[in-house]
């Protein structure tokens, strides 16, 4: 069985997108229109994952997740199986999200989880990614970007004189860009945190854990294009034109 068989993707959608208000007060933040096709953001997502060979989608869903329930069915559309899981009081923020679909068994056939953010738009290359997880036996595996760049001017001090100022470069140094991978067997270190804290957050707590334990975690460096539509600003900014451009390939017939 290969890797993308052994794993199971999984799209928080389940977030109240306060951030893209109004938008979100009509619309689950995953199901915002993009591109000049205005498909939903979650549509590239699911595609994505499809073209890569994860036929096993879990969407993890709260607010407005009817929406989304709706548009997306059983996923056979898009040549995936989907199942959802709606948001749990008793399991705070989205690392207690992920627990409540791990404790409910949907990962129990899977040995890797693949946790996708779901207001990232990225053209990743998702079985590259999976591959070099697989292929180095990380615990966890983040993917990285070092092509974000700082929404400031930086200057360059000398003494009490700015010699040189930069508007908004590149930071430099690789960020995380909403995707990670985990093994499954990595989740007991989440029951651990569920168990003392009420709000969990996946990059806060659960790689932390996975850190401070000692156990080895990928970084996957990336030159793909990923775009952050978790604010209206950000949105305002995406080309629809480009989008269409970019994504093109994953609405051809095969």
């Amino acid at each position: 069985m290969s890797t993308k068989e052994k794993t199971v993707g999984v799209v928080l959608c389940g977030g109240e997108g306060k951030r893209l208000r109004p938008l979100t007060y009509y619309f689950q933040k995953a199901m915002i229109p993009v591109g000049a096709q205005q498909k939903p953001l979650l549509e590239y997502i699911v595609r994505l994952l499809s073209y890569h060979g994860l036929k096993k989608l879990v969407l993890l869903v709260g607010y407005k997740g009817q929406q989304i329930v709706n548009y997306f069915d059983n996923g056979e559309k898009y040549g995936v199986e989907i199942s959802y899981v709606w948001d749990n009081p008793a399991y705070g923020g989205n690392g207690g999200a992920l627990y409540n679909a791990y404790e409910q068994g949907h990962f129990n056939n899977a040995e890797n989880v693949l946790v996708y953010y779901g207001d990232i738009l990225s053209d990743i290359n998702i079985a590259d990614f999976l591959a070099f997880h697989e292929k180095n036996q990380f615990t966890a595996t983040l993917a990285l970007s070092t092509n974000y760049r700082v929404a400031v001017g930086v200057a360059e001090v000398k003494g009490d004189r700015v010699v040189n100022l930069v508007e908004k470069p590149p930071l430099g140094k690789p960020v995380t860009i909403g995707l990670v991978v985990f093994r499954r067997n990595s989740f007991e270190y989440l029951r651990e945190l569920i168990e003392t804290k009420k709000e969990v957050d996946i990059m806060g707590d659960f790689i932390r854990i996975l850190l401070n334990r000692g156990l080895s975690i990928g970084g996957y460096i990336t030159d793909a294009f990923w775009f952050d539509l978790g604010t209206t600003e950000a949105y305002e900014k995406l080309d629809p034109n480009e989008v269409d451009r970019r994504f093109s390939f994953l609405f051809q017939k095969k």
